[in-house]
């Protein structure tokens, strides 16, 4: 269960969620994957205990926002990564394609105040296909019941497997070298053979991809990295 409380950090409000975990001997607060502050508890603990948490940590949580890093937003000029390749987002006037890959540049064509949506809309188009096309290899070499695939913007999951064979993947995989997100997608196959992360689950990952540790290793040290493209404050330009 989450809720909001308000913590305070460097004399500005600062919106904190509170995560509910049974499973929790103590408070914690961290960034999570976004960027935003998380401070989980166990069940029972009062309103007050949590802010004077919060205000015993205000000026921790004050130099974490601070060193976040600079949110990307989808605008002429601005450098990302576009399957693992440093694209720059250029405006190229009013005809053409609506956003497509040129050299170093991403091209985008039209009104200049639909920069942003369009070069959305061009990157979470392109994840569908770069991880439909690996996921449907994976599911025919390994013989996988896969039903649908679904693109979303999760907080801290790159993807997920459902017992009804549907694979659910972050759209932001679109920014990893084209063999991270095989890998991701290699992974999340497996799980429609076994549905945990056990011995037989990761003998049929290293059967697709055999240096799968490099790759899961990656993620774990550039992820959190890939969620400031596309937002400026308060919002996220690809939704």
């Amino acid at each position: 269960m989450e809720e909001k409380v308000l913590g305070i950090a460097s004399g500005t409000e600062t919106d904190v969620r509170v995560r509910r975990d049974p499973r929790a001997r103590r408070l914690t607060l961290r960034l999570d994957a976004r960027g935003e502050p998380v401070l989980t508890a166990p069940p029972g603990v009062g309103a007050r205990r949590l802010q004077a948490f919060l205000d015993t940590h205000r000026d921790w949580l004050a130099a974490q926002i601070a060193a976040r890093p600079a949110p990307v937003a989808f605008v002429p000029g601005a450098e990302i990564p576009v399957l693992g390749e440093p694209r720059v987002i250029r405006h190229d006037g009013p005809r053409g394609r609506p956003a497509e890959l040129s050299g170093g540049a991403l091209l985008v064509r039209g009104p200049a105040d639909a920069v942003p949506r369009r070069v959305g809309a061009f990157l979470r188009a392109l994840a569908r296909d770069r991880l439909a096309a690996a996921a449907n290899a994976h599911a025919a070499a390994l013989e996988a019941p896969l039903n649908a695939i679904r693109l979303s913007d999760p907080k801290s999951r790159w993807g997920s497997c459902s017992s009804r064979g549907v694979l659910s993947f972050s759209w932001r995989l679109v920014f990893t070298p084209s063999a991270v997100l095989d890998y991701v997608a290699a992974h999340e196959v497996a799980h429609l053979h076994e549905m945990n992360h056990g011995p037989r689950f990761w003998a049929l990952v290293e059967r697709r991809v055999p240096d799968w540790k490099r790759h899961r290793d990656w993620l774990k040290r550039e992820g959190a990295g890939l969620h400031r493209y596309g937002r400026t404050a308060g919002r996220n330009d690809g939704r």
